[in-house]
């Protein structure tokens, strides 16, 4: 069972975090698969050292844009922000 967590609206992300986030919703507009990454795949296409990649995670999860679902592996949750899509 997996727990819902609340998305903090009120978050502001960084420029850096803002990368993360668009790497996470690349396809979904084209309707090839997105939103789940790792960490290395995420330091692969930024180019920022693992523990900035880290931080970055920790903080979006913190705010419950991004939910961890194992070790290395993280998915999109929401961008409040945005308006629902349908």
């Amino acid at each position: 069972m997996q727990i819902t967590q609340m998305v903090n609206q009120d978050y502001r992300p960084s420029d850096g975090e803002e990368q993360i986030l668009e790497l996470f919703k690349e396809g979904r507009d084209t309707g090839e698969p997105w939103g789940r990454a790792t960490p290395l795949y995420l330091r692969e296409q930024t180019g920022h050292d693992k523990g900035t990649v880290e931080y970055y995670l920790r903080q979006l999860t913190t705010a419950g844009w991004l939910t961890k679902l194992a070790s290395g592996l993280y998915e999109f949750n929401a961008d409040p922000r945005e308006s629902p899509r349908k």
